[in-house]
């Protein structure tokens, strides 16, 4: 299994498992209980690795998120905290998740070690988030918050190369988030005022800008072994599953 090839296997899991926290009811209390929204903690929670810049340099860094809705999440924010404490209280919320639903994942430890083999070899230059969410301290503490941070770091990863391999493509934000799977429902979510472009011309370039993503992310993931990068897309993949399927548990599905 090549490296570009991983990237695109590992995409979903990724994903998936390196951001639930964010959407976790226990991270959404933990909003409330410093005074904040969901969606406030979540920009300046991410956005606070940063560190205290101005709300047009986090959008920059977000990409996808309208500009106003970053703006609006962040001053409301920093009115309660400075961004590197709220940072360090998504952190935690990532810990905590990781630790509540990853330490029983089969093999915890093996997919920790290929992951941190990856995080700590990627090349941060045009990742700003990335590279600031790296810059904090990892938790030693227990296998299931380790896998959470590193998968939350690798999701960052993803997101940045994501967006410059859209902006090379000849997509805005905007428009890549339309011409994907997400489409105008996802638009919406992330704050993008009507009207919306059509998406029949921009399907060709999305296209084109998920495989330069693959490209650039695939870099980091050639620090394994064909055999370690085989192992490593099994063992997300089967976390992924589990968690799925504990989840759903969980829902009564």
């Amino acid at each position: 299994m090549t490296p570009e090839q991983t990237a695109a296997s590992v995409k979903e899991a990724v994903d998936t498992l390196g951001g639930a926290f964010t959407e976790d009811p226990k991270t959404l209390r933990r909003a409330r209980e410093l005074g904040l929204s969901g969606w406030a903690f979540y920009v300046a929670g991410r956005g606070g690795a940063l560190g205290d810049v101005r709300p047009d340099t986090v959008a920059a860094a977000m990409g996808f998120i309208a500009p106003e809705a970053v703006t609006d999440g962040w001053d409301v924010a920093r009115r309660f905290a400075a961004p590197d404490e709220l940072a360090r209280h998504s952190l935690a919320e990532c810990c905590r998740w990781g630790g509540e639903h990853l330490r029983t994942v089969p093999e915890i430890d093996e997919l920790t070690g290929l992951a941190e083999q990856i995080v700590m070899n990627a090349e941060p230059a045009g990742l700003p988030l990335f590279a600031a969410w790296r810059a904090m301290p990892v938790p030693r503490e227990g296998p299931g918050a380790r896998a959470a941070v590193l998968l939350h770091l690798l999701r960052e990863h993803r997101g940045g190369a994501h967006l410059i391999a859209t902006r090379a493509a000849g997509l805005t934000p905007l428009e890549a988030i339309l011409a994907g799977p997400d489409g105008e429902p996802g638009a919406v979510a992330y704050g993008w005022p009507l009207p919306y472009p059509p998406v029949g011309p921009l399907i060709r370039r999305r296209v084109a800008a998920e495989a330069i993503t693959d490209r650039l992310v695939g870099q980091a993931y050639a620090v394994l072994t064909p055999r370690e990068r085989a192992r490593l897309v099994a063992l997300l993949t089967g976390a992924l599953a589990a968690y799925r399927s504990a989840n759903a548990s969980r829902h009564g599905g």
